[in-house]
């Protein structure tokens, strides 16, 4: 592998010992040296490929910690109907999407969002107005509700008498399904659309991997969705990528509640892999969402008597996360809730105190049969907890407290800040707490969620810095007490993500020994104005010492 040096330009390193030099040089994928263009030019001698910077900014490349990448890449061919503000242009759009299909196809897409049409939810008799003929399945944005027309809802042998599923909600009008699906209940139709093909999604997935170097980033987490059996497809599909030599990003994937048995019946741990293909921990739900009001919350919904949903029971998450410890699992656990997010810090500390007493007694740390003897916080990888957007005062500490990361989206705060005020009301101002949790030291892992937001980084750090929508509203910022500087934005998505993964020996900064994953700017992110950053780009984009993207 060639030696290359850049220079001439502004390498910001994340690393306290240098935080910004003029040079770097590259050796064997890894960083060798850093600091003025004659320390570097000294230690890499004659023979390295030199990259003129021309004045542009380095930065690490970036990990997205939390992107559903296949939904995400097979999504960009489906109907997109973000943003759209006016609902009798989403009914016209699926007209226009559904002409264009096949006979018999069905019409697939999603990220509407009802709070644009005055909180009014979607009907399937609006669908079946001008689509009758095929079915329909479109996922509300943050993919906990799903709007059907009738044709679908035939399908799935869903009628006005059908009982809700465990776990999920038919939604009625008048003891009339309307066609809208909450939470489990959207798997009785996802039952009957035809999967895509191997070819199919693999050709996604390289598209999308080619938008992600775009914005200089070189690795993602990828979390099963709410479909059983999600991880395992997207664990096949990530190792058929990496066989025919076409991963393009490190992958942390984390596998589905409905295989720990299986998982901890082989002995898997988390931290199996490497750095192009790691096992992270076991994904499980707490609660819902915000738009979809299923989010667990300690007091009830503003205007509303109910406190959402609670997806997992506490006995059935306590003996999860307890099994899942115990065999050397980590949990990553979405909880959005402040109720959520408290049951499950109660039960990671529950899991974690229960080992600690094992291992006191009988010198090993599983109380399982199954399960290999674990010394008490040996866990390979982090706990974590999916989403966080609303935590109450008295968890915040708890976070650093048990050694959990928050991983989080702040692309969310902007994006749902009325529907958060309308529904929260002034709790909003312990929503999306970014700076509360990284002042009690808790670890920042940042990420997209794609495809419920884009999975352009750079809106999320703008988002976190300044609060605002790239409009620029609300003026100040929206509850500006949780903005966080640029520094500990980028941290979010470069030194959070290593530490997840396990990884920070090696990955978040660029300094010597790191591996060489960069990204060389279109402006730099400490020179321009914050409100600017949604604007930044990737102008080459780095993965081990190799160029992986360069702009047109």
């Amino acid at each position: 592998m060639p030696s290359s040096i850049l220079y001439n330009g502004t390498i910001y390193t994340l690393d306290p010992a240098l935080p910004r030099a003029q040079a770097l040089g590259i050796r064997d994928g890894r960083v060798v040296v850093v600091g003025s263009e004659g320390k570097v030019q000294a230690a890499m001698g004659s023979r390295a490929e030199p990259i003129n910077l021309r004045g542009r900014a380095v930065v690490p490349a970036l990990t997205d910690a939390h992107v559903h990448f296949v939904g995400y890449a097979l999504g960009r061919h489906e109907l997109r109907l973000e943003g759209v503000s006016d609902y009798a242009v989403a009914v016209q759009r699926a007209a226009e999407a559904s002409a264009a299909l096949p006979n018999g196809a069905w019409l697939l897409g999603g990220g509407w969002d009802h709070s644009l049409w005055g909180g009014h939810w979607p009907r399937a008799a609006d669908l079946d107005a001008i689509i009758p003929e095929r079915p329909v399945l479109l996922l509300r944005k943050d993919g906990h509700s799903a709007w059907a027309n009738s044709h679908a809802l035939q399908l799935a042998g869903i009628d006005d008498s059908t009982p809700d599923p465990a776990g999920g909600t038919i939604q009625r009008e008048k003891q009339q399904a309307t066609g809208i699906l909450l939470e489990n209940a959207i798997d009785l139709v996802r039952a009957h659309i035809p999967p895509a093909t191997l070819a199919e999604r693999l050709h996604a997935l390289r598209a999308a991997t080619v938008e992600a170097h775009s914005y200089g980033m070189a690795g993602i987490h990828i979390p099963p969705g709410l479909t059983a059996g999600d991880g395992a497809h997207v664990l096949r599909d990530i190792q058929a990528l990496r066989e025919s030599g076409n991963l393009g990003l490190r992958c942390l994937v984390h596998i589905g509640l409905d295989t720990l048995d299986d998982a901890l019946r082989m002995g898997l741990r988390s931290g199996l892999g490497d750095r192009w293909l790691r096992i992270g921990g076991v994904k499980m739900f707490a609660d819902g969402s915000l738009g979809s009001e299923t989010a667990e919350m300690l007091v009830h919904y503003e205007g509303r008597r109910h406190f959402g949903v609670a997806t997992m029971e506490t006995d059935a998450l306590n003996e999860a996360v307890e099994r899942a410890l115990a065999g050397g699992i980590a949990v990553t656990i979405h909880a959005i809730g402040d109720a959520a997010n408290r049951r499950v810090l109660d039960a990671i500390e529950r899991a974690t105190q229960l080992q600690a007493a094992h291992a006191e007694q009988t010198g090993h740390a599983t109380p399982t049969p199954n399960a290999q003897p674990l010394a008490p916080g040996a866990l390979a990888l982090p706990n974590r907890i999916e989403h966080c957007q609303i935590v109450h005062p008295h968890d915040v500490p708890r976070f650093a407290q048990l050694g959990v990361v928050a991983s989080m989206q702040p692309i969310h705060a902007t994006a749902d800040m009325e529907i958060a005020d309308r529904l929260w009301g002034e709790r909003s101002a312990n929503a999306y707490p970014w700076r509360a949790l990284h002042a009690a030291g808790a670890t920042l892992a940042f990420g997209s969620d794609a495809p419920v937001e884009s999975l352009n980084p750079w809106l999320s750090i703008h988002a976190a810095v300044t609060r605002q929508r790239v409009n620029g509203t609300p003026a100040g910022g929206w509850y500006p007490e949780q903005c966080i500087g640029l520094d500990d934005a980028l941290r979010g998505f470069t030194i959070g993500p290593a530490i997840a993964a396990g990884a920070r020996h090696e990955q978040g900064t660029l300094a010597p020994g790191m591996l060489a994953d960069l990204a060389v700017l279109s402006a730099d992110p400490f020179a321009i104005h914050p409100t600017e950053l949604h604007a930044v780009n990737a102008e080459l984009t780095m993965i081990e010492g190799e160029i992986v993207w360069i702009r047109p």
